[in-house]
């Protein structure tokens, strides 16, 4: 689905990207109008804007890592009989169960 502009609408990294940009250049307007030198503005906008663009670096690197994992993960079939983690197949003596000898002292 998209929207109006041409954006999908599936992208939350970039939305988060998009409003961290949006406070980089709105915080020091807010900071030089209560009464924030302008060199103190700068320097905050400038840390803003490495936060965020740290951030987006680590957004889209998690996304690429996800589908990666993702696809990996549909290409791999279950292996045939694989019943889960906890499954029991086969026959033979399981933990807890009683072995040829008969019932264990415990039971």
């Amino acid at each position: 689905m998209r929207s109006g502009s041409g954006r999908p609408h599936d992208d939350p990294a970039g939305d988060v990207v998009r409003w961290a940009a949006f406070s980089c250049l709105l915080v020091p307007v807010v900071l030089v109008v209560y009464g924030t030198s302008y060199g103190g503005a700068a320097v905050a906008t400038l840390g803003l804007a490495a936060v965020t663009a740290a951030c987006r670096v680590l957004l889209r690197h998690s996304e690429k890592a996800g589908r990666a994992a993702a696809r990996v993960a549909a290409e791999e079939p279950l292996a045939h009989g694989h019943r889960g983690r906890h499954s029991r197949s086969g026959s033979g003596t399981h933990r807890g169960c009683h072995g040829p000898m008969g019932p264990s002292p415990h039971d």
